[in-house]
């Protein structure tokens, strides 16, 4: 997929039948470790190329102007914090249309 230039989006889907997984960031770490993603790509999965694969692309996704104002702070240097160390929570703030949450 990546070869031919398809977005590649990460998510869950959490239910208690067959998908228990709730956690984003450990969804982000099996992108990388069991399908190859780099942790860049898996960033990008979980925001930007989510939001166009849901039909959200002109609004979420990615910061710009117009856009609805979603953000996520991290405590973090690099994206390969946020997927590789499973059980860590770095999130330092989130900020939802524009408000602190």
């Amino acid at each position: 997929m990546r070869d031919a230039g398809v977005g590649m989006s990460v998510a869950t889907d959490c239910n208690p039948g067959s998908s228990p997984l709730s956690s984003l960031l450990l969804a982000m770490n099996l992108a990388c470790n069991l399908f190859g993603l780099t942790p860049e790509e898996a960033l990008l999965g979980t925001t930007r190329e989510a939001a166009l694969a849901l039909g959200l692309g002109s609004e979420f996704g990615t910061l710009i102007k117009g856009g609805r104002g979603e953000l996520a702070v991290w405590n973090v240097s690099h994206p390969a914090q946020l997927s590789y160390h499973i059980g860590a929570t770095p999130l330092v703030r989130r900020i939802s249309a524009m408000e602190a949450v």
